[in-house]
């Protein structure tokens, strides 16, 4: 062989040796149940996968969960790509869970629990002093709660679905929609996940030595739960006593659906807020078939507002997809969300979070292009755009009218949808019956057990309803886009002490479909505060303004503008028994007929974020 042909070879022989070490994948090995003690004695129990094979200090990753660490390696392929990819994995059950000593009660003390875990992490002798975040909605709450006591060594976050980790009154944990409890999404978690009681070995017995026994992996720590059981108490009163009654285990819900939307309870919650300061770069994710689409955008705001450094204000950024509750999905030529064809909705994901923390943890300059600062999926033109900054530049706010003739009763009705102020003075008044609520089908939640609990479901067989008052655009001429925060502004009474009113946002298609896009209630005995309660006067007329969230919805020439005004959505929201009680401990209830006005004195309408 000549030398020439010899240098070459060794040439490409360091050359493959190079691309073999850059390349290398590296095997998990865990280090399971490592008891770590938090500031106040209790100890939390650990999971640490390393990949073997790695040298020199490595990063770590930590994700605290309440839904057992055992099986959440699973949940995402980021996890495993970053063992991979030489990162230490630490999965932690939160106080009170599974293998963690405790009681477990929502939002307590998981500020300062997580930072003591930090600091325990950037103690071991691997450790590279620098410690990323990861997870999903409760995984995101975790995130966004350490984010807000900003440890020197969290240099990185991802929180995914994490809008019930940050408070907003009347919002606390996505519980209540002005005013109205979430009764199948909280109801439902609390069934499946509330549980204050687990099962360990003996105090006498070291509980650290007895997790990491292989005897230990042959033990549940949960108690068994009857779901399905469960859902068919789910419609019956009084509220406050579904679970005892479906015999799940004890839990903090009584304390949740008695509570006041932002009384004390919630107030004293272990949440961050907008009123914290952060220092982290973050990425937030969201969807616009999640929950809290609108509350992630004021993380958003709030993580840049409130940073302590340039660095951290120059790096959030935000994605929100169109799907539903941690469904961030690589591949979707065809995403089908709900019933709903949202095209090709395509996003790399897992690059975008391996690329992040390669760029934090490990100092990769070159694992972060310009990823643009807001991307939002538009809904209807099925295509991702990008923004710098929230509200997008160009937006304007228009009011849609609504008018008829008094018989808006079902899309059958006259009810219309007009862009300027109704000529007629009139009204609509239908009966709503708490012994017959107008099912939910679709929208923004999750943990409910239904198979149509969340996405774009296609309304127009409920809107046949005479308890439903629908109002209707003309087919619009030209496209319009509605990206952002959406209201709606109505004038009401009632025949009732309390009532609630219920609005919901449609996209109709030309064949007669149609999906929903947001919605939004009012409770009437907190219009004014979500504090305090104030009954309503019978026959008074009412101003109430309903949030109806966030949405980015692309309504295309040949379709109309519609929303739906009624006065339950159930099981989502529970039903208002319109007496004037406590609801949660009534059994009883009474009809009410409530009414819409719509003139120049009484402009009720909906207020569209339209981008020129």
């Amino acid at each position: 062989m000549s030398t020439r042909n010899t240098l070459l070879l060794l040439t490409l022989l360091a050359f493959f040796e190079v691309l073999t070490v850059q390349g290398e994948e590296y095997i998990p090995r865990l280090d399971r149940s490592n008891m770590v003690t938090m500031r106040d004695g209790v100890k939390l129990s650990t999971d640490l996968y390393f990949p073997v094979g790695a040298t020199g200090n490595l990063p770590v990753i930590l994700i605290r969960t309440p839904y057992n660490k055992k099986v959440t390696l699973g949940w995402s392929n980021v996890y495993s790509a970053l063992i991979k990819k030489g990162y230490v994995v630490a999965i932690q059950d939160l106080r009170g869970r599974f293998e963690s000593e405790g009681v477990y009660i929502t939002a307590n003390k998981e500020r300062l629990d997580a930072y003591d875990t930090v600091d325990w992490l950037i103690s071991q002798p691997w450790s590279n002093q620098k410690v990323g975040t990861a997870g999903c909605s409760y995984l995101g709450e975790t995130q966004v709660a350490l984010a807000a006591e900003k440890h020197p060594n969290h240099v990185a976050a991802i929180p995914m679905s994490s809008a019930s980790g940050f408070y907003i009154p009347g919002r606390a944990w996505q519980t209540f929609s002005g005013g109205a409890f979430e009764l199948a999404q909280t109801t439902g978690w609390f069934a499946s996940s509330g549980s204050q009681v687990f099962y360990g070995p003996p105090p006498a017995i070291d509980r650290e030595t007895w997790f990491k026994s292989e005897q230990s992996t042959h033990f549940s720590t949960e108690p068994t739960i009857d779901f399905d059981d469960y859902l068919k108490y789910l419609p019956t009163l009084p509220t406050s006593t579904i679970l005892d009654r479906a015999g799940v285990p004890p839990s903090e819900f009584k304390s949740w659906i008695t509570s006041p939307p932002d009384g004390e309870f919630y107030r004293n919650k272990d949440y961050a807020t907008p009123h914290d300061s952060y220092n982290v770069p973050a990425i937030f994710m969201d969807s616009w078939y999640d929950y809290g689409a609108a509350e992630t955008i004021e993380m958003f705001h709030a993580f840049q507002k409130n940073a302590q450094s340039e660095l951290a204000r120059n790096n959030q950024f935000l994605i929100i997809a169109p799907g539903t509750h941690c469904d961030y999905t690589e591949k979707t030529e065809d995403y089908i969300v709900g019933e709903r064809n949202l095209g090709n909705a395509s996003l790399n994901y897992t690059d975008i979070q391996l690329a992040w923390y390669d760029y934090w943890l490990k100092g990769d300059k070159n694992a972060l292009t310009d990823m643009p600062r807001i991307q939002y999926y538009l809904m209807g033109k099925n295509e991702w755009r990008t923004s710098d900054v929230w509200p997008l530049k160009n937006t304007t706010h228009q009011s849609w009218y609504l008018t008829g003739m008094g018989k808006a009763h079902s899309r059958l009705g006259d009810g219309k949808l007009i862009a300027t102020l109704p000529e007629s003075d009139s009204q609509d008044t239908f009966t709503y019956d708490p012994a017959n609520p107008i099912p939910s089908l679709g929208g923004h939640t999750c943990c409910t057990g239904s198979d149509t609990e969340a996405g774009g479901y296609d309304q127009s067989k409920l809107e046949l309803r005479n308890d439903m008052l629908v109002y209707s655009s003309d087919v619009l001429a030209e496209g319009i886009e509605v990206t952002g925060t959406l209201t709606a502004s109505l004038y009401v009474s009632s025949t009732a002490l309390d009532t609630d009113f219920t609005v919901k946002l449609i996209d109709v298609y030309p064949d007669g479909r149609a999906f929903n896009i947001q919605e939004g209630v009012m409770r009437m005995r907190y219009r004014d505060s979500l504090r305090e309660s104030k009954l309503m006067t019978p026959g008074k007329v009412y101003k109430i303004d309903i949030d109806l969230n966030a949405s980015s919805n692309y309504f295309a020439k040949g379709h109309q503008i519609r929303i739906e005004v009624s006065s339950s959505n159930f099981p989502r929201w529970d039903r208002n028994l319109n007496t004037g009680g406590n609801n949660y401990d009534e059994t009883k209830w009474i009809k009410a007929d409530n009414t819409i006005y719509h003139s120049k004195q009484y402009p009720s309408k909906i207020i569209l974020p339209v981008i020129e």
